[in-house]
């Protein structure tokens, strides 16, 4: 079936009575109105079940040049049987419409739109969006799965942050199989953390790099969710193991490391690599080619990102470890 702009409908608030049992329903979600006050609007796609449950939430693009979680969730509702679900799911492909149009990482005002969640009713351009955001769509979960992606000049692993703490947040993440799990508390101003003040049990998947479709990464993603469906009762079925299947690595807590100083910055350790403590992770050479500076690892990890941008000022990240345990 081919759809066009005109089948879907535009909507001024969303309510799960909207869609009938049984079916997958596609809209455009008004948020807020440009400068020339026209609907600036978010697309959802709702699959409610024959039998009501509980709603998972699985949104993508909160920084605009993050695509990976794009076709993660079309793939996913391209797939979805309504007459085997239970519950509802409820899908964003783009969070953070303005930016993903400009091809922009933070939005408009240069905010990031995941530093201030949830926003402000009465605050500025990028806080009255992430408060409707809030307001019109998350509250609506029951179970968050918020898709990111490296930025800028900058590689991941398929990797989970999760409050591992908690047992149903842990869960969620175990089940995702993905390369490495990070515990990690949300931080104030994540979606993931205003859905978790919520009382939403919330992880962040990060699939990959930005500005890119990666089919491996997609394809794990995807798998993740699918699991989560099934052990969750969303869906029957048996779910489908990764290739890292048993072999997801779990990290007690992770940092980055910094330059100390600018210049030409070769980074030596891939991302799952692991380091042992004073190897050498990284050479920093002058204009001339001249080596002005080695980074050590300060202790064993794992790589579970990376700077793949030569141009480092002093400050620039390195790569991000992991401590495993």
């Amino acid at each position: 079936m081919i759809f066009r702009d005109a089948d879907i409908p535009f909507i001024e608030d969303f309510d799960l009575d909207m869609v009938p049992r049984g079916s997958v329903q596609r809209f455009w979600l008004k948020i807020v109105t440009d400068g020339m006050g026209t609907p600036v609007c978010v697309p959802l796609l709702v699959a409610r079940g024959q039998t009501d449950g509980k709603v998972l939430g699985i949104t993508a693009a909160v920084h605009g040049n993050e695509l990976n979680g794009i076709p993660v969730i079309q793939r996913l509702f391209a797939g979805l049987d309504v007459d085997q679900l239970t519950g509802t799911v409820i899908g964003v492909p783009v969070v953070n419409v303005p930016s993903y149009i400009r091809f922009m990482r933070r939005f408009p005002d240069e905010t990031d739109l995941n530093q201030i969640m949830p926003g402000k009713a009465d605050g500025n351009i990028s806080q009255v969006y992430a408060a409707r955001v809030i307001s019109r769509i998350v509250r609506h979960f029951d179970y968050l799965l918020d898709l990111h992606t490296a930025s800028v000049g900058r590689i991941n692993s398929y990797y989970i942050r999760a409050n591992m703490s908690d047992p149903t947040v842990s869960r969620m993440a175990s089940l995702q199989n993905a390369e490495i799990v990070v515990h990690n508390l949300p931080s104030d101003g994540t979606l993931r953390g205003a859905a978790e003040e919520m009382g939403i049990p919330a992880i962040t998947l990060e699939v990959g790099n930005p500005n890119v479709f990666q089919k491996g990464k997609i394809k794990d993603g995807l798998t993740g969710i699918r699991n989560l469906l099934m052990d969750f009762g969303f869906l029957p079925g048996e779910m489908e193991e990764h290739d890292t299947h048993n072999n997801t690595v779990y990290c007690a807590s992770s940092f980055w490391i910094y330059t100390h100083t600018g210049g030409v910055l070769q980074v030596h350790p891939g991302v799952t690599d692991y380091v042992k403590a004073g190897e050498v992770i990284a050479t920093m050479r002058n204009i001339f080619g001249d080596v002005i500076k080695q980074y050590l690892a300060p202790r064993d990890g794992i790589v579970i990102g990376r700077s793949v941008h030569p141009v480092a000022q002093s400050g620039a990240r390195i790569l991000h470890l992991g401590v495993v345990g």
